[in-house]
């Protein structure tokens, strides 16, 4: 029994290393939204801000990163412009990791930040575009491994920034052994902050100096993953190179030669299939769709805008859920839990990527919005419980994990990879990853930690209601296709009978009618002929 269809496998073949430059570009992307949590506290002592002012960078971030994903949606959707502007945002990436410890003054950094974040978004939207159109209804495999590099990277970044954190306040005060924070109180902000950028009340309770001397090593941090995330550009101008897509290499003919032999032309790519958001708004394209079409859109993006809103408020809040009434575990245990989280939507795509091979892209969300939705109540049910709580976060990361990728796949199998279902399903992740954060952080705040549960269970619900919805659109967009196919294909013979009609009276040529003209005649005079002869016969 083989493990992988002979098929896929030689698809994989024709297009590995484009394949493994996007794999490698989500790399970079995993490695640069994971480490700034980690490393904020040591971030606020380099800028010698407030904790209040360094929450921002969070805020730029994120802003800029659904900003990205947008940007990445206009431009062109050919394979020169997709990696160049992969190439680029790479490339601003290790730029980024290797100025931030020169940025001294908390707008600095925000700035560097918001250069990362659009960078990131451009990656995000590009490398899942060109995934879906490379592989198209084999699709779903290879973004499950595309999203599992991202866990990847988000695994590695915090390893490496662990050894040069400040374990003591970095910033030594006049009186720093009076008012300091201990080592527990510091763990404990760095772990809350972890994952988002909503203030935190009553932190004035915890004293962070501002003006003193400064001793952090964080800078040798970013340094060490500049040079980590610097051969994945490298890489993308490679394959440009290999692929004749410079100006410089356009001379002789190109070593891939799938486009020569598919009989497409690189540069044309964008003529069929997906197109700019430009192009998908364009009223003359957008017109004769059925409306099945748009709510098919709308549906999807609501979806991810749920999970991966989830994902981003269950990451950056449930440290603070656990060391709040009822659970009230311990700093060091409950920091534990954002960890177990992330490995476990690492090793769920990991496993996503046989199980998109072996089921169907609906059979595998129904299962993982259905068993998103059980973890979240039976979580809610027994909220006393500390080891459910782990197991729980555990089962919950996996379920949720292989969503995004499973959804694009989804619909753009069902819209046949028309229209801007990658773009517009990948923005709306970014938006409720950003939004729904903000909104939990805000309930968490006005009306106690316990409604942090609340607020994942009910999303989780809304997000199957809205799958079932968008199967039962499905069904009415299949009717409406195969009903618009029949009147399209009724309108061409009405356009073409009075064609035939008047190619059966086309005019007779000369030669034709001088022979019917000649037959006339012949038949006049045989009929002439037996009347004479027939005369006669009658007179006797």
């Amino acid at each position: 029994m083989k493990l992988v269809d002979e098929r896929v496998w030689s698809l994989f073949k024709r297009n590995w290393q484009q394949t493994f430059t996007y794999w490698s570009v989500f790399f970079s992307f995993g490695l640069c939204i994971a480490f700034l949590g980690p490393t904020i506290l040591d971030l606020r002592c380099q800028t010698q801000s407030t904790l209040q002012q360094i929450t921002w960078v969070f805020f730029a971030q994120q802003f800029f990163l659904l900003l990205g994903t947008g940007i990445g949606g206009l431009l062109k959707p050919t394979r020169m412009f997709s990696l160049s502007a992969l190439c680029s945002c790479t490339l601003i990436i290790s730029i980024v990791f290797a100025i931030i410890p020169l940025c001294y003054h908390v707008a600095l950094l925000s700035v560097a930040m918001a250069l990362a974040g659009t960078a990131m978004g451009m990656i995000d939207t590009i490398s899942n575009l060109q995934l879906v159109k490379l592989y198209q209804k084999d699709s779903a495999i290879f973004l499950q491994a595309l999203h599992f590099f991202t866990g990847l990277g988000a695994l590695v970044s915090p390893l490496v920034a662990d050894p040069f954190l400040a374990e003591d306040n970095c910033i030594l005060g006049a009186n720093w052994t009076v008012n300091s924070s201990s080592s527990s109180d510091l763990q404990h902000l760095r772990s809350s902050l972890g994952g988002h950028g909503v203030a935190l009340p009553n932190i004035s309770q915890y004293p962070l100096h501002t003006e003193g001397v400064i001793i952090t090593r964080v800078s040798y941090a970013f340094w060490i993953m500049a040079l980590i995330n610097f051969p994945v550009p490298a890489g993308v101008l490679a394959l440009m190179c290999h692929e004749r897509l410079l100006p410089c290499f356009r001379s002789g003919p190109r070593l891939l030669d799938r486009d020569s032999l598919s009989g497409t032309n690189p540069e044309v790519e964008s003529a069929k299939g997906h197109g700019s958001v430009f192009d998908c708004c364009n009223p003359a394209k957008l017109h004769g769709h059925p409306p099945t079409f748009f709510i098919i859109h709308a549906l999807g993006g609501a979806i991810l805008f749920i999970t991966d809103g989830m994902i981003g408020a269950y990451a950056g809040f449930v440290y603070t859920y656990a060391v709040s009434p009822p659970l009230l575990m311990g700093h060091k245990t409950a920091g534990g839990l954002n960890s177990v989280f992330w490995a476990s939507i690492t090793g769920g795509r990991l496993a996503f990527i046989y199980l998109s091979y072996k089921y169907t892209s609906s059979r595998l969300l129904i299962c993982s919005l259905v068993g998103v939705m059980l973890v979240q109540c039976l979580l809610l049910l027994f909220s006393t419980s500390s080891i459910l709580f782990f197991i729980g976060t555990c089962v919950f990361g996996m379920f949720i994990s292989g969503v995004l990728p499973l959804m694009l796949a989804f619909t753009e199998d069902l819209l046949d990879y028309k229209g801007c279902a990658t773009t517009i399903l990948v923005t709306s992740a970014s938006a409720g990853e950003m939004v729904l954060q903000q909104l939990v952080g805000f309930v968490m705040n006005h009306q106690g930690s316990y409604t942090f549960l609340l607020c994942c269970t009910i999303p989780s619900i809304f997000g199957l209601f809205f799958f079932l919805q968008l199967l039962y659109v499905k069904s009415n967009h299949r009717n409406c296709q195969t009903e618009n196919q029949l009147l399209s294909s009724k309108e061409t013979q009405i356009r073409h009978a009075p064609l035939q009609r008047e190619d059966s009276r086309q005019v007779i040529s000369p030669w034709d009618s001088q022979h019917s003209q000649s037959a006339s005649a012949e038949e006049t005079d045989s009929h002439l002929s037996t009347a004479m002869t027939e005369k006669p016969k009658t007179g006797i």
